[in-house]
């Protein structure tokens, strides 16, 4: 998944020509770079190393990403929120430490009043995915199993408090059954332990596994989004599945953010920067291929979107009384 994933998306063209984004006025004038909250080859990581791509090309200046995983995202959540605010340390974050974390870590050392929401980049479905070499194929099946082996069936995810966490924990809460969770810090180690035969379900981001469903080895059972995603027609989703899951929708995102205190000309400048990537036919083709849609907001929209995930994430955490320390 590593090497494919990363090999695929960096392949993409990321030169610009000067006219084809208006000029902004702020530029940097040294290094920049982007911090990741999870392991190397997935989704947040992709895609953090595509906007690096695309902003070095486009202003000149090296543009390094560096992965400080562990605690659900929110070690590098914080490795942003103590940095300048001058537009040099950016965070590529997601709905895990940027909107989920706020209702599940009754210790989180940060508040959404601490991160600048820049910029929004993909946004898309999760999918539950087996094994390819399981007998689970539907989700009747899939359900059969988990209530004929009551918590003794593993789902891995890519850390505490992510989306690929608390997608299962919401389903399971609705199916009435129980299952283990196995944590790992990123969608690569959790894939591969998937793919090992040590775990028994994963639902994750469809961007960041889609290669893995394509290429034969992971089954696809149910994404999560209100429609069928059009990568995979023939998968359904889980809401049209069963009658416990009617309700079922989840939709996960990624997005760019700063620390608190980020002058207004250098979010204007960065937000007009990623979202002309967005607006390349290549990056449209691309995240097309991966099951994702380009996720292109202005700062305030943004601003809008995080609270109203904030609230949606707080209500289900607290029906499910689940608290956690972040360690």
């Amino acid at each position: 998944m590593v090497a494919l994933t990363r090999r695929a998306a960096l392949a993409l063209p990321a030169l610009l020509p000067v006219s084809a984004v208006a000029q902004t006025a702020w530029r940097p004038r040294s290094q920049m770079r982007i911090v990741v909250g999870s392991a190397a080859g997935g989704t947040t990581d992709v895609m953090a190393r595509l906007v690096a791509q695309h902003l070095q090309a486009r202003w000149g200046t090296p543009v390094v990403v560096e992965n400080r995983t562990g605690a659900g995202g929110t070690i590098g959540t914080m490795e942003v929120v103590r940095a300048r605010p001058d537009g040099l340390t950016l965070f590529k974050g997601n709905i895990g430490p940027q909107a989920i974390a706020y209702s599940l870590f009754r210790n989180l050392p940060y508040t959404p009043a601490q991160l600048t929401n820049i910029a929004g980049t993909i946004r898309g479905p999760n999918v539950l995915v087996v094994n390819s070499d399981s007998p689970v194929k539907t989700m009747a099946e899939f359900v059969a199993w988990l209530r004929a082996n009551p918590g003794k069936i593993s789902f891995a995810s890519t850390g505490v408090g992510q989306s690929t966490h608390l997608s299962p924990v919401w389903m399971l809460q609705l199916l009435q059954v129980e299952a283990i969770h196995v944590p790992f810090r990123g969608s690569a180690p959790a894939q591969t332990e998937l793919l090992a035969g040590n775990i028994g379900f994963l639902v994750d981001n469809l961007t960041g596994v889609m290669e893995q469903i394509r290429g034969g080895r992971v089954r696809a059972l149910a994404v999560t989004g209100a429609e069928r995603n059009a990568q995979l027609p023939e998968v359904p989703t889980m809401r049209e599945t069963l009658p416990e899951l009617a309700s079922y929708e989840v939709n996960t995102w990624f997005g760019l953010f700063g620390p608190a205190g980020l002058p207004a000309e250098i979010t204007a400048s960065l937000n007009a920067e990623v979202n002309a990537y967005l607006d390349l036919p290549d990056t449209r083709r691309r995240f097309d291929e991966l099951g994702g849609v380009p996720f292109k907001v202005t700062p305030t929209a943004f601003d809008a979107f995080i609270a109203g995930e904030i609230a949606k994430w707080r209500g289900v955490i607290q029906k499910e009384g689940l608290q956690l320390d972040v360690s």
